[in-house]
């Protein structure tokens, strides 16, 4: 494959959308704040690190632990119980850090280069916000920076988020858009493969 052909499937795979439930805080912030390197706090982004940090060794030894199924695989699944000790203390740290709740967790439209989701304010196009995204299903945790590009009022008026609201992503570190891009197109194929599943059973 050539560059601009790859290129081209990159730009793709950034704009592929999903529906999913992650765990989500958010707060309106200045604009001048997103122009500031690194104003999200120190823990908040040692906490991002650590989360993307640890995603990337679990795609590295994932490899090696293949491998030694064939040939020591007690030492292989030793190593896998350790590895899930490992990530269940990271989870641990993150969630301290990061300070989200249960309670956070909402339904969301999600791609590597926005957000749609309900939410409880009006706020208004052109608003900034500062998102901690927690992603249940890897438990990967983003913060970044987003901008209002929509909202309007959700017709269910006793709904507790009468709002919908999109988000383009600023400010997103690469790394982050990175891990965000595999997580969207892996969930992306899942749903696919859960929904041929399902119709084969029909």
């Amino acid at each position: 494959m050539d560059k601009i052909n790859m290129a081209q499937a990159e730009d793709r795979r950034r704009f592929f959308r999903i529906d999913d439930e992650v765990n989500l805080f958010y707060k309106k912030i200045d604009e001048k704040r997103v122009h500031e390197p690194h104003r999200v706090s120190d823990n908040i982004l040692n906490s991002c690190s650590l989360s993307t940090a640890l995603e990337m060794v679990s795609q590295e030894s994932a490899a090696l632990l293949h491998r030694l199924d064939k040939t020591l695989p007690d030492v292989a699944e030793y190593l896998r119980i350790i590895e899930t000790k490992i990530d269940l203390l990271g989870q641990a740290i993150m969630m301290q850090g990061l300070q989200l709740k249960e309670n956070d967790t909402r339904n969301v439209n999600i791609s590597a280069t926005g957000i749609a989701f309900n939410c409880e304010d009006e706020l208004k196009q052109g608003d900034y916000l500062e998102i901690k995204l927690l992603l249940l299903s890897s438990m990967a945790v983003i913060v970044t920076y987003g901008k209002v590009i929509y909202c309007k009022h959700s017709p269910e008026n006793d709904s507790p988020y009468p709002y919908f609201i999109g988000v383009d992503f600023i400010n997103m570190k690469d790394e982050d858009r990175e891990m965000l891009i595999k997580y969207v197109v892996k969930k992306q194929l899942q749903q696919i493969r859960d929904k041929k599943q399902i119709n084969n059973q029909l």
